[in-house]
């Protein structure tokens, strides 16, 4: 059914990083989730009325409210499609980000409401009652809200969308509230032990951490986070692969919302080539960055000596000497100045997110060391800075 949808109102469904593309999955995931709870709050409103049945009507209203939360996504993404204006240079993509923080609030505040309930129920047990009718519209329900989770947990995955993942778990939360109903009805109807309040706690309980887990998700790119390890290497080796560039670093990326990232990089360029042929090489490789990418992409050149060999042997053994000392420590932009009674190797240190002040500091003082082991003349100039690279 997912496939089918998505190939019937989705043109060009597969270009998932093209902003229209991702817009139109939110789009068609809020217009499924908005249809099928309004859909059943219709149906059990109506078998409520018929029946009598305070609980169905009750999970009937329940679905009214999960339409809010389809709602908030469909706006969001609708929002965030609007293009970049005077106030806002960089777009509206971001508002995804807030719709999703939105629905996870929501998530929570449905764990909340079950959790005073359950605890209501442990204090004062009522008795419970099985009838067929409403047993077999919670399990319908939850046979459409568990339809629900993987619809938008699919389509979320596919896109990248933090709102469509949100709604997924209220959805999941949904799952999980309705099946507990229905299985303290069983227990109590087989063995005539009342176990709603307990079962309801636990579920409400997990309900609300599922909340705070996305309500922190979402909060991290809008507050900044590192770059994923797969984007970082597919970035850095298409910079790399290009003829006239040595080497890149200093990759940071600003997510501007889903789709819509900035990045600026530092690519290493021989000093001996004519400053216009590399400024056309970088030209090139950004306009070519933001179709295949999608990303705007901002390259400043570090010219590199490339024929002094003497310099061309001090990097290596710089190198060497960092490799021995932690494998994933680098450094760019080598260069000396040289004295009488110094030679001064000037670069910049690259350390793991992992590393502290302190680390960084002892790192700087057992690469000198190391250095003047080589040569007593040897002084490192080294400035420390830590990757923009999410840790694997």
């Amino acid at each position: 059914m997912t496939e089918f949808l998505v190939k019937k109102f989705i043109k060009n469904y597969d270009q998932t990083e093209q902003p229209e593309i991702r817009t139109a999955y939110g789009l068609l995931a809020g217009v499924v989730g908005i249809c099928c709870n309004l859909l059943l709050f219709a149906v059990k409103t109506a078998i409520g009325f018929i029946t009598g049945s305070i609980s169905v009507m009750a999970d009937a209203f329940n679905n009214l409210s999960d339409a809010a939360s389809s709602i908030v996504g469909f706006v969001g993404v609708k929002m965030a499609q609007k293009p970049a204006d005077g106030n806002h240079p960089f777009g509206h993509g971001r508002i995804e980000y807030i719709a999703a923080f939105i629905v996870a609030f929501i998530v929570i505040e449905v764990g909340v409401s079950l959790l005073k309930t359950s605890v209501g129920k442990l204090l004062h047990p009522q008795e419970l009652t099985f009838g067929v009718v409403p047993v077999i519209i919670l399990v319908l329900s939850v046979a459409v809200k568990l339809w629900m989770a993987l619809f938008n947990g699919k389509l979320g995955k596919r896109v990248h969308s933090k709102v469509m993942t949100a709604t997924a778990a209220d959805s999941l939360g949904d799952v999980a509230a309705t099946s507990a109903t229905i299985l303290s009805m069983i227990v109590f109807r087989i063995w005539h032990v009342n176990i709603d309040g307990l079962v309801g706690v636990v579920v409400s309980v997990l309900v609300m951490i599922a909340g705070f887990n996305i309500a922190k998700d979402t909060l991290k790119p809008l507050i900044g986070e590192p770059i994923d390890p797969e984007m970082y290497q597919r970035i850095m080796d298409f910079v790399n692969n290009y003829e006239g560039i040595m080497g890149s670093h200093d990759l940071i990326v600003h997510n501007y919302g889903p789709g819509r990232s900035m990045a600026s990089i530092h690519a290493e360029v021989p000093s001996d080539v004519d400053i216009e042929v590399s400024h056309e090489i970088v030209d090139r490789i950004e306009r070519e960055a933001a179709k295949e990418l999608g990303i705007f992409l901002v390259i400043h050149m570090d010219p590199v000596e490339v024929k002094d060999i003497r310099v061309r042997r001090l990097r290596q053994m710089t190198e060497e000497i960092l490799m021995n000392l932690d494998e994933r420590l680098t450094m760019h932009d080598f260069r000396i100045a040289e004295s009488e009674h110094c030679v001064n190797l000037i670069f910049d240190l690259v350390v793991p997110r992992d590393y502290t002040e302190q680390m960084q500091k002892d790192c700087k003082e057992a690469v000198c060391q190391l250095l003047k082991e080589r040569d007593e003349r040897y002084c490192g100039m080294i400035t420390a800075e830590c990757t923009y690279c999410m840790e694997r």
